[in-house]
């Protein structure tokens, strides 16, 4: 070790779990001064007068300076003191003695030491360079006693943010010839301290459960060593206080208070005990909702429909904020920009009802002379900018900053983001500055996972939300797994032109291979393009173009029937490929199927695989309308999915398709969240052309749990085929769900049980008898000629079940136990699913 190597000296330690400072006294100067006081008739009455000893570094004249000896002065002791003082404070000495000398002034000095370099031992959580930007010693710098100690006292502080209290720094001192030192902390990091046990007092209305699912802090437990949020942060506290008071003025409380966010140590758990605690007060209600206005010309019918507050609903501080953001926006269209509108509420507290006025009043006149940008070392400033929806010289606006200091949060660039105002060059002018903080947006993740449809399957991918400081989105991705493989290469313009548009762009490739439920093998390269245009803060519009190559493939057991020739000989059976093939008449001899012993492919896939590669080019679009709460663990709100697809813009196919899916979520008990599903689809083919069956829908657990992949619906039964599944062209799904936490598990695992009853149909909007008439279904021997092998019908499909979800750190986990209701004989059932992945 490097501090082994030479004689060093202690300049101090700093023990963090006692969160004490030995110091070591650096000069005492007392001595000297009293010296001089009571020798004042012999001071120097000129700056000749002094002299300097002892300095090598330092010029006798810049010593002499500090002095400020003018014309006709003579040196007391109060400029004496003020010179001894100035000395020291300029970090140059050791040491300071000034002494009278036969009417002269000797200044005798003793100069620090230059550091010569400044090195780390014990760091391991924490690297040198992490360190070195954080500490004030630097190497060729001159040493000083009193900022060693204070680099000391914050790596301890850089180890308690990092959840390490125990730690343990010793500065030491190596030193060299030539007035130079080498400067070592040696660092006892000691164990991470975590935080043993968050605690709620005063809340009434929410569980401790649900209150744990609004902060970050998490307590530690046996799956602690997978995450971080378990580790002690005084900051990440203060920002969880924040957290549950916002929490609570979404959900109604306008009185909420949280007290005090308390942290205590506690031995016995070597771990932190949080505490927060919450003064919920009354549950209130929107009253009546008004907009008063003193400005002129102003309709403010006009303006009730940007209101997001509605008489009746429940109090929501959020929506009045984005109300008066909107209500702004739409003033300052109308030509007053500098109107200010500011929300009053008045409480009934009786009728426990927020009654809330939006008064508008004409602003002070004041103009933005610059917004400056501070501390984005690789974003580009105009990556900023732009979520700014005003620039220099328009007029400022609160709402307006307020909104822009929103949207640079949400880009997740920056640990952290601060808008303020100063004072411009005149008084209707001002500056609004932006400091913000970087931090690392690059993502490199090797991810696996495993469902029962699916079998085993890895990906490795990196990505970039913020490709060279520029704001663009970049991922690459390779996929490999037991049934399916691909890559994937994406990329995405977030402000396209200056807009406020998405563009994205694709470019994948994938093969699935057969397996139990399909008997052939499909790969697809193409890519898309798309555009995502925000319509509201809750409607996104998103149209696209894809194009793709297609191409089935079949094994050679389930592609090895190749009589077709009508004479054969009895006792084989042809294969139709056409509407108009016919069967051998052997009379009342019956059939021998020798070229189906081995499990042949349905003749509908053999059509698909007859044809060829195909060229696939589409249009369409997604319509979607978010309310959720929380778009990962949802609790309450409402996401509306349309999506429609026109194939045929060129290519090989035509065929339209629609898809529709609702989904609704209510907390209808604490911590209890009801799902209600609704979704539905429609393909047919156009312009005289067919719709292909892999065009088609298929009945798997997707709609109703309980069945297997393709498992329900429409399905080829010619005895010696692989049985493939057809699939339809309409559907529909309903299902409601109920999840619950498991409360006696530990919050941080995540877990839920799940509830749930399916139903489902899956039929061709031509009826039961379509893939018969297409001549796709052969006739089943020994039966009379209208008598066809195929499952086809109208039945409802339907099954319960219960799940355990599980947000795991391995990443999202799900088991299903299913059982149908309602079903076919031909039907293939998987009473057990799961599925899931991570990312590390």
């Amino acid at each position: 070790m490097i501090a082994q190597a030479f004689a060093a000296g202690s300049v101090g330690t700093v023990t963090a779990s006692a969160v004490t400072v030995t110091t070591v006294s650096v000069v005492t100067v007392s001595a000297s001064v009293v010296t001089v006081a009571t020798t004042t008739r012999a001071m120097a009455q000129s700056a000749s007068q002094i002299v300097v000893e002892g300095n090598r570094r330092v010029e006798a004249d810049t010593i002499r300076s500090y002095f400020r000896l003018g014309p006709g002065e003579r040196l007391d002791a109060a400029k004496i003191d003020q010179a001894l003082k100035a000395l020291y404070a300029t970090g140059l000495f050791q040491d300071v003695r000034i002494s009278p000398a036969g009417g002269r002034i000797v200044v005798s000095v003793v100069e620090n030491a230059v550091v010569n370099r400044v090195a780390f031992e014990g760091n391991r959580r924490l690297k040198d360079e992490q360190l070195n930007t954080e500490i004030q010693s630097r190497p060729r710098g001159t040493f000083s006693r009193a900022i060693v100690q204070s680099d000391t006292q914050r790596i301890v502080e850089i180890y308690q943010r990092s959840g390490r209290f125990d730690v343990r720094v010793e500065p030491k001192i190596i030193e060299l010839p030539n007035g130079r030192v080498d400067l070592v902390f040696e660092i006892d990091e000691g164990p991470k301290t975590g935080v043993a046990k968050v605690v709620f007092v005063g809340n009434k209305s929410f569980s401790d459960w649900r209150l744990k699912d609004v902060i970050k802090t998490g307590e530690t437990n046996l799956l602690s060593w997978l995450k971080s949020n378990d580790i002690f942060d005084p900051d990440r506290v203060e920002v969880d206080r924040d957290l549950i008071r916002r929490f609570y003025l979404r959900s109604g409380f306008a009185d909420v208070r949280v007290v005090a966010a308390t942290s205590e140590y506690d031995p016995s758990r070597k771990g932190f005990v949080v505490t927060f605690t919450i003064d919920e007060g009354d549950r209130y209600k929107f009253g009546n909702v008004e907009i008063q206005s003193s400005v002129r010309s102003i309709d403010v019918d006009r303006l009730r429909a940007k209101l997001r507050t509605k008489s009746g609903g429940i109090y929501n501080a959020d929506a009045v904020e984005k109300t008066v953001e909107d209500l702004t926006i739409e003033v300052a269209k109308l030509g007053y920009p500098f109107a200010s509108i500011r929300p009053r509420g008045d409480r009934d507290f009786g009728a426990r009802l927020v009654n809330v006025v939006y008064v508008m009043e004409e602003g002070q006149r004041a103009y933005i002379e610059r917004i400056n940008i501070r501390g984005n070392t690789r974003t580009r400033d105009y990556v900023i900018r732009r979520e700014f929806d005003i620039v220099e010289g328009d007029a400022y606006n609160r709402a307006l900053i307020d909104r822009a200091e929103r949207r640079i949060k949400n880009l997740n660039y920056f640990k952290t983001v601060r808008i303020t105002n100063e004072p411009g060059s005149a008084p209707d002018r001002v500056i609004v500055n932006v400091d913000v903080e970087e931090q690392p947006t690059g993502e490199f993740s090797v991810s696996g996972g495993y469902s029962t449809a699916d079998g085993l399957i890895g990906e490795v991918s990196v990505g970039e939300r913020n490709l060279l400081g520029r704001g663009h989105v970049a991922r690459a991705a390779l996929q490999y797994g037991t049934r399916a493989r691909g890559f994937e290469l994406s990329f995405v313009e977030p402000y396209l032109m200056g807009q406020r548009l998405a563009l994205g762009l694709d470019v994948f490739g994938k093969e699935t291979t057969s397996r139990n439920y399909l008997s052939y093998t499909s790969s697809t390269i193409g890519g898309n393009i798309k555009l995502g245009i925000p319509i509201t803060d809750n409607i996104v519009f998103q149209p696209r173009y894809s194009a793709y190559r297609q191409e089935l493939k079949l094994p050679t057991e389930y592609n090895n029937c190749n009589d077709l020739n009508p004479n054969a000989a009895a006792g084989t059976f042809p294969t139709p490929l056409h509407q108009n093939d016919v069967f051998p008449s052997n009379g009342n001899q019956p059939f021998t199927f020798n070229c189906y012993q081995d499990g042949e492919a349905s003749l509908a896939v053999r059509r698909e695989l007859a044809n060829g590669p195909v060229f696939v080019s589409l249009v369409g679009f997604t319509t979607s309308y978010n309310t959720l709460d929380n778009n990962k663990a949802p609790t309450n709100g409402l996401l509306v999915t349309l999506t429609q697809d026109f194939a045929g813009a060129g290519g090989d196919v035509k065929y339209s398709k629609t898809l529709l899916d609702t989904r609704l979520y209510n907390e209808v008990l604490p911590d209890v969240v009801a799902l209600l599903r609704f979704q539905g689809g429609y393909a047919t083919g156009w312009g005289g052309s067919d719709l292909r069956m892999l065009d088609h829908f298929q009945g798997g657990p997707n709609i109703v749990r309980g069945f297997a992949p393709a498992g329900w619906g429409p399905r080829d039964l010619t005895w010696g085929t692989n049985n493939d599944a057809l699939g339809g062209s309409m559907f529909w799904g309903a299902s409601l769900e109920v999840q619950t936490p498991l409360f006696f598990a530990p919050k941080d695992f995540g877990m839920k049980l799940a509830a749930f009853a399916d139903a489902g149909q899956l039929l061709d909007y031509r009826g039961p008898t379509t893939w018969a008439e297409r001549g796709l279904i052969m006739t089943c021997p020994g039966q009379p000629a209208n008598v066809v092998c195929f499952g086809d019908d109208s039945t409802i499909r339907s099954s319960v079940g219960v799940g355990l979800i599980w947000n795991s750190p391995f990443g999202p986990l799900r088991f299903d136990i299913a059982y149908p209701l309602t079903y076919e004989s031909y039907d293939r059932k998987q009473v057990f699913r799961f599925g899931g992945g991570t990312k590390f």
